[in-house]
């Protein structure tokens, strides 16, 4: 499998990776190693799938900020809770959701978990805990909080994640949420991916904060900025958050500062960003220097290299045949999963259009 352009680029030496990363095995560093690199040529290959027309709709990459969805979710328990906003791959892909399930969804086919209901890159899977985003911007914040007050509640030890963009972080469902797992110190980890831009909205026209970390003081619980292109530093403040959820210490927002690559969907050309702001934030590619990471700590080989690689572009092939030869959903079937129960009176299919009381 050839590099993508995406994966092919080198970085100064001022950015290489040092550190411990604690209670990693290397083992796991190579594993999380293959979900991020997994994660990127996913991106990548429907990204291009999207430019020849193969589905439809549009498609949020998330190529350059994989790291920071994709080293919490690698952590977490099967059913730990999951609350991902769209452009959220790598919660899926980190958890271990297959990919043929998220091309599917890409595609909006009835293999996918929501049948093919939803919109594209809202990326889901009920059995690992992963909740089909909502389009309505942080309402999943909202959600995972009452996932974690539910944890607390049945005396369970997991968490909740639950991830937002720094555009969210001026909407009322954020302060409301924060505010509830402040007061009742629940097991939940926020993370807000400041990739600088909310849309096409710099982020210094939506807070005068410099840090949004500094929103967790409001709310009585820590909030720390890290730099979420750094998977050592990513790992580590990642993983004390969950220790201190899964103790009973309460809450913790994780500002991670990362970069978008490409437009805020693939039909927008980001032409309100200069070409030094895109270039400076390639070089802060968290893969390359993961990979160098693994390289100067001789868990990764070019053998190593050369097998996983192998196994990503089996696996994303067997993802694209799959959606592809998935089939398209049945205009009446929208109307199933609405109710709990049948009701009568509600049987859609036998009404008739055009009696003004159907």
């Amino acid at each position: 499998m050839t590099k993508t352009q995406e994966t092919e680029l080198s970085f100064p030496a001022k950015y290489r990776l040092t550190g411990e990363m604690e209670g990693c095995a290397d083992e796991q560093k190579l594993e999380l190693f293959e979900r991020l690199l997994k994660t990127r040529e996913f991106d990548a290959r429907m990204r291009k799938l999207f430019r020849q027309g193969r589905f439809e709709g549009t498609f949020y990459s998330q190529i350059g900020q994989e790291a920071c969805d994709v080293v919490i979710a690698y952590q977490l328990d099967q059913q730990d809770f999951v609350g991902p906003s769209h452009r959220d791959l790598g919660a899926s892909t980190g958890k271990g959701v297959p990919l043929k399930n998220l091309a599917a969804q890409v595609y909006n086919r009835v293999d996918s978990p929501d049948g093919g209901r939803y919109t594209a890159c809202h990326y889901w899977h009920p059995e690992f805990w992963v909740m089909n985003p909502s389009t309505s911007i942080v309402m999943n914040w909202v959600a995972a909080t009452g996932a974690a007050f539910g944890y607390k509640m049945l005396k369970k030890d997991n968490v909740a994640v639950a991830f937002c963009g720094d555009g969210a972080t001026a909407h009322g469902d954020f302060h409301e949420a924060c505010n509830f797992a402040g007061v009742h110190r629940l097991p939940i980890v926020y993370v807000v991916q400041n990739n600088l831009w909310a849309e096409s909205l710099p982020v210094a026209l939506t807070t005068a904060l410099t840090d949004l970390s500094h929103r967790a003081d409001a709310y009585g619980f820590p909030g720390i900025s890290i730099d979420g292109n750094d998977v050592v530093e990513t790992w580590n403040a990642t993983r004390e958050a969950l220790k201190r959820a899964r103790s009973g210490a309460g809450p913790t927002l994780i500002e991670m500062k990362t970069y978008r690559w490409h437009g805020h969907s693939d039909i927008d050309p980001a032409d309100y960003r200069s070409d030094d702001e895109v270039a400076h934030w390639m070089e802060r590619d968290p893969i390359p220097r993961y990979e160098q990471y693994l390289r100067e700590l001789e868990v990764l080989s070019d053998d190593a290299l050369t097998d996983v690689r192998a196994r990503i572009e089996a696996e994303i092939e067997e993802a694209v045949d799959f959606a592809e030869n998935s089939p398209r959903p049945a205009p009446d079937g929208y109307l199933s999963h609405v109710y709990a129960e049948d009701y009568p009176g509600f049987e859609f299919g036998d009404r008739n259009p055009g009696d003004a009381n159907g």
